[in-house]
């Protein structure tokens, strides 16, 4: 059948899927350093830089996701429109590439400077919550309707896919809500030593984003599923 016309797009969806993936789980790895109070607080803030360094890989590649895979939608041949129009014209694509650009950068802002920069902080969250507002109504359509965006080859996997990637956005959310008490606490650490009420915190703040995080791991690899399977599809 010969290369597939757009393999290089599909190699960078999955590059982001690895990236993503892989980075969450050194991020796992390297919390369980920074609340063992056996470690003495500049070995534990060492453990912090490298979770913090590995923690931007995923944040790029959730907000890459986007546009990746619009691009994808666009360019495989889903019959994507409605009342004969294209739904995912060159004008379109390149708009979504340039949100995702704003969005990355506030991302990286708000990674860099700990969330600090209240401006950065809120357009960020106001973007997140947009983009989880206007993918739960396309995924939610696409499993409902019997032909969505005028497509009749049963596209349900897609709308499973858009679902899960937002509920992991949101997941995001949960985890940033739940480590606010961390900071605070981690500098008392720094400062003036460990103590029961410090790493109770530190550990109340670190173990209580564990579900939304197995939340994170199990949406990305359900989504990985249903792009590689498109179960239900019709040729």
């Amino acid at each position: 059948m010969g290369p597939h016309p757009h393999g290089w797009w599909i190699v960078l969806h999955l590059v982001l899927f690895v990236f993503w993936l892989g980075g969450d789980l050194g991020v796992f790895y390297s919390s369980r350093f920074v609340i063992n109070p056996a470690l003495t607080p500049p070995a534990r803030a060492t453990a912090l830089s490298i979770m913090s360094g590995l923690d931007l890989a995923p944040k790029i590649c959730l907000v890459l996701f986007l546009p990746s895979g619009i691009t994808l939608m666009a360019l495989e041949p889903h019959g994507a429109s409605a009342f004969g129009i294209d739904l995912f014209p060159w004008w379109f694509v390149t708009a979504v590439w340039i949100f995702a650009a704003v969005w990355l950068t506030l991302t990286v802002l708000a990674h860099r400077t700990h969330g600090q920069l209240a401006a950065v902080r809120r357009a960020d969250l106001f973007l997140r919550f947009a983009v989880i507002t206007a993918m739960t109504g396309s995924g939610v359509y696409a499993l409902l309707a019997h032909e969505p965006f005028g497509v009749t080859t049963n596209p349900r996997w897609l709308g499973g896919k858009i679902l899960l990637y937002t509920l992991a956005i949101a997941a995001g959310l949960g985890i940033r809500m739940t480590l606010r008490p961390f900071g605070p606490a981690f500098g008392t650490l720094m400062t003036t030593g460990s103590s029961e009420p410090v790493e109770r915190t530190l550990r109340r703040s670190v173990d209580g984003c564990l579900p939304y995080v197995w939340l994170i791991w199990g949406s990305v690899l359900a989504a990985a599923a249903l792009g590689v399977f498109k179960p239900g599809a019709a040729l």
